[in-house]
């Protein structure tokens, strides 16, 4: 056990290097110019240039750029804006070009939103989702079958962007059945953060949950075909027992590896429910800096969504071992 992990450890810590160097090579050694773009087209002079790309240590090698950023994560980097130095603490994942605002801090105001939203994603999915497929298989070939994995191909047609508008323009505002989405940190209001992410959440989760159903059907009805459940039946254990305590760990195992990697990519930017749904979270965050040219902001948000892309990975490997007992680390 102990060596799985430092091993995966060893692998994770890999995938983190790499994805830093792609994304800084990405975005500050192509031929871009933040400067200009900062400076604009009009009364942009010479001089401004010139101090903007020493402001923001573009003036510098890039090999000495990509240095001072990595030490910055782990020591933390002072930057000067206007002629004011600021301190960015580790971990520092650079300066803001157009806020004047460490990249860590405009992260962590908006980490809250996008982790509550996914939060309560994850819950839908997982209990409706492998609910609605379990039942499907148990029921394998009958009309309810048929039904619901009909239903969930319907649903799944239609694009996502397309069902969240529709939601947000009929049931929240034309016709208010649903309240609206907004943003309240929970630890002022439970109330109202509950009651703002409500409708979000509905959406989402009830949209993703028609994929689980189809994984999770496929995948219990190829594990109550093995063996050991046709022996379990043998021994006289109820067909409840059988299939939700014996089956549905095994079957399990594929749900839990997609939902880990859906958990992580959607922490990286659920874009179009934050947009439609004017939550500040990570994804509006990175619209706003792709359309202001602010690289590092774009660069902490892409790191940052490596780092839990891996740590999902890391802990889904890990929940094997708990879900299925016939899983050993090794």
């Amino acid at each position: 056990m102990l060596y799985f992990v430092a091993r995966r450890m060893v692998s994770a810590l890999s995938v983190v290097l790499v994805t830093l160097i792609a994304t800084f090579a990405l975005f500050f050694v192509a031929p871009t110019d933040p400067a200009g773009a900062i400076c604009g087209e009009r009364n942009c002079t010479q001089q401004r240039y010139n101090e903007i790309k020493a402001n923001l240590h573009l003036d510098r090698p890039k090999v000495q750029q990509f240095a001072e950023y990595t030490a910055g994560i782990f020591t933390g980097r002072d930057f000067t804006t206007s002629g004011v130095t600021q301190h960015c603490a580790a971990p520092c994942l650079g300066f803001s070009f157009k806020n004047d605002r460490p990249v860590t801090e405009m992260l962590k105001s908006r980490l809250p939103v996008t982790v509550s939203l996914v939060a309560g994603y994850a819950v839908l999915v997982l209990t409706i989702g492998v609910f609605v497929g379990s039942m499907a298989a148990k029921r394998r070939g009958t009309l309810g079958d048929r039904g619901l994995m009909t239903s969930t191909l319907v649903v799944s047609s239609v694009p996502y962007y397309i069902v969240a508008l529709m939601v947000a323009l009929y049931l929240t505002i034309l016709y208010p059945i649903l309240p609206r989405g907004e943003w309240h940190p929970p630890s002022e209001n439970i109330g109202k953060w509950f009651a703002g992410l409500l409708t979000p959440w509905l959406v989402l989760g009830i949209y993703s949950c028609t994929s689980y159903a189809r994984y999770s059907r496929g995948s219990m009805v190829e594990t109550l075909s093995e063996d050991y459940i046709r022996t379990a039946r043998a021994k006289g254990l109820s067909d409840r027992v059988v299939t939700y305590k014996h089956a549905l760990r095994s079957g399990l195992i594929p749900v839990i590896t997609i939902f880990g990697l859906d958990v992580a990519t959607s922490l990286g930017g659920a874009i179009f429910t934050e947009k439609i749904f004017g939550l500040p979270g990570l994804g509006v965050l990175v619209l706003d800096s792709l359309n202001s040219y602010d690289l590092p902001v774009i660069m902490g948000t892409v790191l940052v969504a490596s780092v839990i892309l891996v740590a999902m990975n890391f802990l889904v490997d890990i929940s094997y071992s708990l879900i299925d007992p016939r899983v050993r680390l090794t």
